[in-house]
């Protein structure tokens, strides 16, 4: 399933050591891992979430942690991919 490939790829970027997460709304990786496998089981059981769209927005949390982080070109990947298969599936 796509969707949860690219939620799991999102999941390892946002776990890495050294992520800066100064922009972002959360205080740390706890805090945004928490709310993203929270909305991540949401999808796996088959759910869509609204809060799972709003972490991909433009200028959402995931893509300031991404940039802030060094990780911003492959953020807008698995954003169009996301987009893609959240649509899809």
């Amino acid at each position: 399933m796509e969707l949860t490939q690219v939620l799991a790829r999102m999941r390892e970027l946002m776990a890495l050591p050294g992520n800066d997460f100064g922009w972002s709304s959360w205080n740390d990786a706890a805090e945004a891992l928490a709310e993203f496998d929270a909305l991540a089981a949401e999808v796996e059981a088959g759910g869509r979430p609204a809060g799972m769209r709003l972490l991909f927005l433009p200028t959402g949390p995931l893509q300031e942690l991404s940039i802030s982080s060094g990780w911003g070109n492959e953020y807008l990947h698995l954003a169009a991919r996301f987009d893609e298969a959240f649509q899809a599936e």
